[in-house]
Order: C-alpha cells, then structure tokens, then sequence
C-alpha cells in the first residue's frame, strides 16, 4: 500500500485515470475526479462511454450518508408504433461467436450522463466544472492515442460505427477501416460541447441545442422528443446493504438486479469457502451452483409475474438455508461499460459505472458524440423489442459498489463492465477478499467464471482436472485459454488509514492511480 496525499483512481484508461489524478492534485475531492474521468472515458473509451447514454454513481461522502445517483436510460413516453421505427439489426462478429444488435433512431433512450454529471456536482461536487472537465477538453482537442483494446472494441463494432456516414467520420479512419493500435482519435465537437457545457449547465443538454438537435436525429423512426429530455431527472436512491461477516456492502438498488442478484449469491456462499483453497473442486463447484441458483431465483421471480426486490426480500432464513443447501449438496453480446473507483484522502469514495450499450449508429448532429441503443438491447427488454412501458427507468445489471471492513478499517471502491458477467465478477473479486482473503491485486487477477442459461464459461488458470469435472457437468460449457474482457472489469481501489491499494483490471485495459 502506498501513502497519498490526495487520493487514488482505477479505471479503464490511462487518459480516464490521469483525469482523476489531475483533478485531486488540484485541490478537488473523488466527486469532482469521477466527473472528471467520466467525461475523459467519454473520450478515451469511445466505443464504451458516451454522453449519450447512462449510468450510475454510488456515493460514500466522508461526512455525509451515501447515496446512489440513478442516471441511467429512461424509456420515452410517446413510443411510436415498432413496424414505423428506424429499428435494424447489426452482426457483430466476437471472433469465437457471432451477436445479433439492434442499431438506429428506434433504438434510443433517454441519456442520463449529462445530467448526472451536473447534479452530482451541485450536490457533492468542490471545484468549478470548467476545471473539472479541462482535462476531457484537452484530451478530445490534442487527441487520444488508440490503445490495443480500444482498437479490439472498434473492431468488433465496426458494423456499428460504418451504419452512417456522419459516424464513419467520426470513429473511422475510412470506410470499412476501424482505428488500429497507434492511430490518433481527435474529438473536435465534443470538445466544444464540453466547453459550452462547463458554462451553460445541463439545461444545455435537456432544454437548449443540444436536446433540439437530439429531437430531430430522433424525428423519423425514433421514440424521444424533445419533452422526454425536459422531463428526465435523476433519482436519488438509498444504496442496498447487506452485511456479511466483519463486512458490509453498498450497491445499487431496485429497480436495477445487479446489486440484489450478487448480495443473494454471497449470502449463499459466506461462510461455505473458508476452508477451502481458493480453485479447488468444492470452491468451484459451489460457486456455479450458488451462480446457477441465483439465475434460477430470478427466472421463478419473473415467471410468478413478481418483481425481483419483492421476491429477493420475501426469501426468509428457511428459504435461504434450504438454497445454500442445494449449494453445499452439489457435486464436487460484450456491452460497452465501464467502470471508475475513486477515493480521496479525506475519505470521499466514489463508483461510477456507464454504458452507452453499442452505440444507435448516428451521431447527434453537430455534437460529435454517438446516442446510446439501449431499446435495442436483448438483455434490457427481456419482453420483446418493442414492449417496453414508456416513461420508465430502464433497469440494469451495473452495480458500483463500496465495501467496509470492519475487523480491518478498510473500505473498497469496485465495480465492472461486462453486461450479465457484472454480477459474477463481482461476486468473485468480492468473495476473493471476504472468504479468501486475497491482496486486491490477486482478487482482481483472480482467473473467473460465469454461468448463464446453462452454459459455464471458464478463464484458463483454473486446474485441469477441475475443469473437466465441471465441464462434463455442463457440456455446452467452454474453456477458454486466455483472460478475457468478457468476464468483466472490475476496476478496484481500497482505502486503509490514508494508505491507499488497488488494480485496474487488466481484462479492460486497466489502470491504477496513486498521488
């Protein structure tokens, strides 16, 4: 652990890192370094951060209650019949596999980003914003230097970022040519949108040219109008707790499942992998039982026409006790998110985590950024494209997360990307470090696992013979012999008497701070 003077970050950049750094030796607190690296990610991580789509901050103030800021997507309110949307597919090819998205103006839903930014500033925030988004500016204005993952992402979304002609000039080098490794990105617009940003507020965004340009990319075949932008808010929620053991957890809630699905699974499992060596056959197999049932419990939820927070909380002790039995009698389409922890040296932690899905395939007009497709995104409408109830939050699987320790006095600020793998990967860093005890560094580099509809996906690093007994178990299953960003990035930083420790997590480039 190293002492700092001002704080530290993780993130999925080194531009969307060193924003954060720049902003706490400056004199601000983790609230304005995590606006700050936002609006850097919005640079830096193109294809998974944008204004144009949503997210959500888990606050813990030093001298204050925490608070979660809800600033994800909200569904429109006027939907305007499906067969007359601009609604398309796209396929996107992963290399072992092959997903099918849906791209264009039917596929928008309300952006929070902005507007979160600015009320967490009013609220929490200690610098101007012109300071504070000064390093994003600079970055879209010199250039960011395509990194190897950013260059992959690009790549895979190729079909995405070639739909129109305005988003080709913007995210490709020409037609039918994703940036590569070494190549420069410049974001004239959205540099200019920052700046006027920093001086006009968010009205600028949801009331002023900005929201007028947004209603007319959205005119024909699109569901947002110019009042859905007027009337969106954030909304401020309670964090759900859970405590197990010496420790005690924060994340987000209802109407978001990521937090109560990962809180479900480690009540499931405390206490169950004491004894264990972290990668044994019990471990393993108890922790895709315990992964499997908690898709189960939410499958019986929406199968009884119940809500998922209803159902989570009627599961008394019995109910629990005869899950964690069925545990303990067991044998022995990437999403563009990413994730930012910061503390600073006052005690001020700080959880972003932002999507902007894959993109809807055209750029706002005249502001040089990319709308987000979360109408067009299988795991958000689990009814059906087009069924979706207008003027509601959409739900998500993103859970920025704090975590105390009480035997230690030592906090945690972790969170991921990764879709559905959110809720596994961070169910395993955090079992990594409650019942393994593992540095923060190993909890994160920790080879992981995921199940989802029966299917078992495996990180190479795991003993040959325990995978193959799982692997019998679940014959759909795959192996795979490397680490990959599809199981996550979990983003992590922990705060112990001023001394800080933390891992960006290597899976989505990333990148750890101290200062």
């Amino acid at each position: 652990m190293l002492s700092g003077k001002y704080g530290a970050v993780a993130a999925g950049h080194d531009i969307t890192a060193q924003a954060a750094i720049d902003i706490l030796e400056a004199g601000g607190n983790a609230f304005d370094a995590v606006i700050a690296s936002t609006a850097a990610a919005c640079i830096a991580e193109p294809v998974l951060a944008s204004l144009g789509g949503g997210g959500f901050l888990t606050a813990r103030p030093a001298t204050a209650k925490p608070v979660v800021y809800d600033f994800f997507v909200q569904t429109p309110a006027q939907p305007v019949p499906h067969a007359e949307c601009d609604f398309y597919p796209v396929i996107v090819d992963f290399g072992a596999t092959q997903q099918e998205f849906h791209i264009g103006a039917g596929s928008i839903a309300v952006p929070g980003v902005a507007k979160g930014l600015f009320d967490v500033h009013r609220e929490l925030g200690s610098m101007p914003m012109r300071d504070i988004l000064a390093p994003a500016i600079q970055a879209a204005r010199t250039g960011v230097e395509v990194n190897p993952l950013q260059a992959y992402l690009a790549k895979i979304v190729s079909p995405i970022h070639q739909a129109t002609a305005e988003a080709q000039r913007l995210y490709a080098k020409a037609p039918d040519e994703a940036y590569v490794t070494g190549d420069t990105q410049r974001f004239e617009r959205q540099a200019d949108v920052l700046e006027t940003l920093a001086h006009e507020g968010a009205d600028l965004f949801y009331k002023g040219e900005i929201a007028d340009a947004i209603a007319q990319q959205c005119r024909v075949g699109g569901h947002v109008q110019k009042a859905d932008l007027e009337n969106y808010t954030v909304v401020h929620r309670e964090p759900h707790r859970l405590r197990v053991g010496d420790y005690e957890i924060l994340t987000n809630p209802p109407p978001s499942s990521g937090g109560m699905l990962i809180g479900f699974a480690l009540q499931l499992l405390h206490g169950q992998l004491g004894e264990e060596a972290f990668g044994s056959s019990n471990h393993l197999h108890r922790l895709v039982a315990a992964m499997d049932l908690t898709n189960k419990a939410r499958v019986d939820c929406e199968l009884r026409g119940d809500t998922l927070p209803a159902c989570f909380a009627r599961l008394d002790a019995v109910q629990l006790q005869a899950y964690r039995q069925a545990v303990l009698g067991r044998s022995a389409a990437m999403r563009g998110t990413t994730h930012i922890s910061v503390a600073d040296a006052a005690g001020n932690l700080a959880s972003l985590t932002l999507s902007n899905g894959e993109g809807c395939g055209a750029i706002v007009p005249g502001c040089g950024f990319m709308l987000n497709n979360m109408l067009g995104e299988e795991d958000l409408n689990p009814g059906g494209f087009g069924r979706w109830q207008a003027d509601q939050r959409m739900t998500s699987m993103m859970s920025p997360s704090v975590m105390r320790d009480f035997a230690q006095q030592r906090e945690f600020v972790l969170g991921s990307g990764g879709s559905n793998r959110i809720r596994s990967a961070i169910l395993q860093v955090l079992l990594n470090v409650i019942e393994f005890d593992l540095p923060v560094q190993d909890a994160v580099a920790a080879s992981r696992l995921h199940i989802e509809n029966n299917t078992l996906n495996i990180e190479k690093g795991f003993n040959r013979d325990v995978l193959a007994t799982l692997l019998r178990e679940y014959p759909e299953g795959k192996a795979w012999d490397e680490h990959n960003l599809f199981f996550g990035g979990v983003h992590t930083v922990m705060l112990k008497d001023s001394h800080f420790d933390g891992a960006g997590d290597f899976r989505r480039g990333g990148v750890y701070r101290v200062s």
